[in-house]
């Protein structure tokens, strides 16, 4: 893939990610290109074109803040590096999920499509900006093999191979926050053994729907 279709790529998912509602004012969105990344940035996602895209060419040596770049760039330089099977991150900062953020639990399954966030999602405990790639391999721990890590009071990201990847599990863990701050309290257990086997097979279908409801044709 060409320079000019990872940009196109990555800011067309960062309009999505904002009319799903996963993101304001902050947030990022990246794409693994070449020894690199694409990634969105510090310009409103709604506003943001493919020349508004950022290229970092080494991953080893991300910049922190500064030339229009996030300051948590970093933060996806690290996953990257510890993650080869991770193409894209989305950072956002969706409602439920901030509200969940504000403790140190993981978010548990409470319902079956909970599960394309990850069979765990855990809560990272500082409360710090990502900003240097120290951090960001502190958060890549935290995430370990999973889909998607909340950052405590800051919001959270998902990951994935493609960029709709990353964004429907993301848009999925909203849902689950959502569903485990309604939830009654008292339930009884689950045991999601043999439920957990459909998840995977459920993820196209999953990714069609959010590609096809957050459609960015036409969108002025």
């Amino acid at each position: 893939m060409d320079e000019r279709a990872v940009r196109e790529m990555v800011s067309e998912t960062a309009m999505m990610m904002a009319l799903a509602g996963m993101a304001e004012a902050f947030g990022h969105v990246s794409a693994r290109f070449g020894d690199g990344f694409a990634i969105t940035s510090t310009v409103p996602f709604l506003s943001a074109g493919p020349d508004d895209v950022i290229i970092v060419p080494d991953t080893a040596n991300p910049p922190s803040g500064g030339g229009g770049a996030p300051l948590e760039t970093p933060l996806h330089a690290a996953i990257y590096l510890a993650r080869s099977d991770v193409g894209a991150i989305c950072r956002g900062h969706s409602p439920a999920v901030v509200l969940w953020g504000v403790g140190t639990n993981d978010i548990p399954l409470l319902h079956g499509l909970g599960a394309l966030a990850g069979e765990r999602v855990p809560v990272h405990p500082d409360v710090d900006l990502i900003s240097t790639l120290d951090q960001g391999s502190a958060v890549a721990e935290s995430l370990g093999r999973d889909h998607s890590v909340v950052l405590r009071a800051n919001g959270c990201l998902a990951v994935g191979e493609s960029l709709l990847e990353a964004l429907t599990r993301l848009y999925f863990l909203e849902e689950r926050a959502r569903v485990a701050l309604e939830a009654p309290t008292e339930r009884g257990e689950i045991e999601w053994g043999g439920r957990l086997r459909h998840t995977a097979a459920e993820l196209p279908r999953a990714m069609a729907w959010v590609e096809a409801t957050f459609d960015t044709d036409g969108f002025i």
